[in-house]
């Protein structure tokens, strides 16, 4: 291998790395914004979705995302990958994958079993996202070859995840508590903002290797595309978090923490299909449009759609994630409405997002449809009550 290749190679693991961080993120964000009997569960969740998905991802989910395609709905199905040449990309690609399954951690928090949950982030892993996935990142996949632009996934990652969230949060139902007989809806705070804030700063640094490392490469004229991504991705993030927070200062009267901190998300998610395709100030306009988007949509299926979503997985992920990829169409310098391309792009994008939220919110409610009739999806009344740590896992998180 001569020097450019190792440089590449080591780019994509040292990306990877970053990645695998924001499993602490993750964990964070969804501790911080739930109350602190469940804290312990939340660790736990995020841990195994880590664990699970390197297993699953490794025994078939790789395979079935990039092996050879058939038909251009998934790949030719092998299991447990062992090309050596590209065990760099299998570790990047399952970084990936732990980011999809742990999404819907947060949207379903404090009230689900967790045996439960095992098994369909396993399901999750293994098959719902490298099928998808497939269709967009094998160069055979049938979306890849309509031209379908999401660089590093805000559909085939973030939304996949956010749908799935949002199925999963209706068919377990909301907290006791959350929703009260009139319709009137409850705020249920969580123990740590601190943590939500640090689990946020995290996520922020680990995009810089979730989109700066989707170039594949860095040697030669990639480094000026990773450098370029590196710009795109903060400015979006910046700008979503600022909309956010004038938007609630103007709503609220009071700049909202937890929105604020939900906007440097809906940023980050909104510009990752795109991170490659559109300027800094594209990436900018995407960041401003996604932090507001997240505000309305937030309060929209929290009030109005009695949907309970403890850390806004579904706004966040789901609709920002569906939203900047659809966003691809407008602003992209390539092909976009604004730069002379016409609508053929943002019918493409549109496309896309579509089929991979119809096969999300499909596959998941099949999976938890079993599962609810066979193991069942949430804890006692009492259970849920105390705390899902002492009963689920025989301890609590804080000692006080």
């Amino acid at each position: 291998m001569d020097t450019n290749g190792v440089l590449d190679l080591m780019w994509v693991l040292i990306c990877a790395i970053l990645v695998f961080f924001m499993q602490a993120g993750f964990t964070l964000v969804e501790t911080g914004f739930s109350r602190s009997k469940n804290a312990g569960n939340i660790i736990m969740k995020n841990l195994m979705d880590f664990c699970i998905g390197s297993i699953a991802f490794w025994a078939l989910g790789y395979s079935l995302m990039y092996g050879d395609s058939i038909s251009g709905f998934m790949g030719t199905p092998s299991l447990f990958f062992d090309t050596t040449a590209d065990m760099h990309s299998l570790f990047f690609q399952t970084v990936f994958a732990a980011t999809a399954a742990t999404i819907v951690s947060g949207a379903i928090a404090e009230r689900t079993k967790f045996t439960t949950y095992l098994f369909f982030s396993l399901l999750m892993t293994l098959v719902i996202y490298p099928i998808s996935g497939s269709w967009v990142w094998n160069a055979g996949g049938w979306l890849a070859q309509l031209g379908f632009t999401d660089f590093a996934g805000s559909t085939v990652v973030h939304s996949l995840g956010g749908w799935a969230s949002l199925v999963a949060a209706v068919m377990v139902g909301p907290r006791i508590g959350k929703y009260n007989s009139d319709g009137t809806t409850n705020a249920i705070q969580g123990h740590s903002l601190m943590l939500g804030a640090l689990g946020v700063f995290i996520l922020w640094m680990g995009w810089f290797g979730f989109n700066p490392g989707s170039q594949l490469a860095i040697s030669g004229d990639n480094a000026i595309a990773v450098a370029g991504i590196f710009i795109t991705t903060n400015l979006a993030a910046a700008s979503g978090a600022i909309a956010a927070m004038f938007l609630t200062w103007m709503i609220y009267k009071k700049p909202d923490i937890s929105m604020t901190l939900n906007g440097v998300l809906a940023g980050l998610v909104g510009v990752t299909a795109g991170c490659a395709a559109v300027s800094p100030a594209g990436a900018f306009a995407i960041g401003i449009i996604c932090g507001i988007a997240v505000v309305f949509s937030i309060e929209f299926i929290d009030k109005k759609l009695k949907i309970d979503d403890p850390v806004g997985a579904i706004s966040v992920h789901g609709v920002c994630g569906a939203l900047g990829t659809l966003l691809v169409g407008i602003f992209a310098t390539d092909g976009g409405l604004l730069y002379g391309g016409g609508f053929e792009k943002l019918g493409v994008q549109a496309i896309g997002v579509f089929s991979i939220a119809a096969w999300a919110i499909a596959t998941s409610f099949v999976v938890l449809f079993v599962l609810k009739k066979t193991m069942g999806l949430r804890v006692t009344k009492e259970e849920e009550i105390d705390g899902l740590d002492i009963h689920e896992h025989g301890t609590n998180c804080y000692n006080d």
